[in-house]
């Protein structure tokens, strides 16, 4: 399976018994799953199945999922909620109240959102009816939220080719500074015949203790198999989580703070400006990477 980002969009369109809908989706990068609906005036009570189904499809970042519901045309029967009338009118007489104001017309009144509402001639009452209708509109969500899923791994398929040559830089690079030639016993015994050297220039006498130190700290911050090891095995384990089956976002980032923390070290132990010039080249690919690794789900 190919790294799937967390950026997308899908829109898909539907209609059954005199209704036609529109299902918008879009997605960007989060670090947990957060879904926020707009589901319109009487399809609220679908939130609940919608909200089960995006994990399906959506397993991270954040995703903005829209419900337009438009009749194709109106052979139902008006009705007035009384319930909503009432409140309605309840307002009115508040605001003449407090303010002097002309009163508004019925038609105003009626205009208010859910006073007046179009029934699809006992549709509404008919729970098949119903059933069948939040049927149409599911199975027109899952295939909306397919294409979502079809967009958002291709844009992962990309992401992975930016992301392996990535870890391919950081491959050459570690195999640079394994193979520096100031890493060798040569260059480390030339460095410290020159601390020798400075030495007895400064004090005109030979301590064998303070030759010792200098040596063992020489020695030390030579010393980056450590470092190099855990590179390498840290660019095996980043491959292999690009044929996981499960998000891996996560760890890919936590591979992104291993690295760095692997190069900053390089650069601390570094002897040498061509080893420095490598740990810089190092966490500066690095820095790409994990740029690209904040879309990955």
């Amino acid at each position: 399976m190919a790294l799937v980002s967390m950026t997308g969009f899908a829109r898909g369109d539907g209609q059954h018994d005199g209704l036609r809908w529109t299902w918008e989706i879009k997605t960007v990068n989060g670090k947990s799953q957060d879904v926020r609906l707009r589901l319109p005036y009487g399809f609220e009570a679908m939130e609940p199945e919608v909200r089960a189904v995006v994990p399906e499809y959506v397993r991270r970042g954040s995703c903005q999922l829209s419900l337009n519901v438009s009749r194709v045309d109106v052979a139902g029967e008006l009705r007035i909620n009384d319930r909503a009338l009432e409140l309605a009118l309840a307002a009115v007489k508040r605001v003449a109240s407090e303010i002097d104001t002309a009163p508004p017309s019925a038609e105003g009144i009626l205009a208010l959102k859910g006073v007046l509402e179009v029934s699809d001639a006992g549709a509404d009452d008919d729970e098949e009816a119903l059933a069948a209708r939040n049927g149409a509109m599911m199975d027109s969500l899952r295939a909306t939220l397919a294409d979502l899923r079809t967009m958002r791994q291709g844009e992962g398929a990309r992401l992975e080719a930016v992301l392996a040559a990535q870890i391919g830089d950081i491959e050459k690079l570690a195999e640079a500074a394994r193979d520096c030639p100031a890493r060798s016993v040569e260059a480390i015994s030339a460095r410290l015949h020159e601390h020798i050297e400075r030495l007895m220039s400064q004090s005109g006498t030979f301590d064998e203790d303070r030759l010792h130190q200098e040596a063992v700290l020489l020695a030390a911050k030579a010393d980056i198999q450590e470092e190099l090891d855990r590179l390498f095995a840290h660019v095996e384990a980043a491959r292999e989580h690009f044929s996981s089956a499960q998000p891996v976002g996560r760890k890919l980032d936590f591979l992104t703070q291993e690295f760095n923390r692997e190069a900053n070290t390089l650069c601390s132990k570094s002897n040498a400006a061509e080893l420095t010039r490598i740990g810089l080249d190092l966490k500066a690919v690095i820095d790409q990477m994990r740029e690209q690794v904040q879309n990955i789900e």
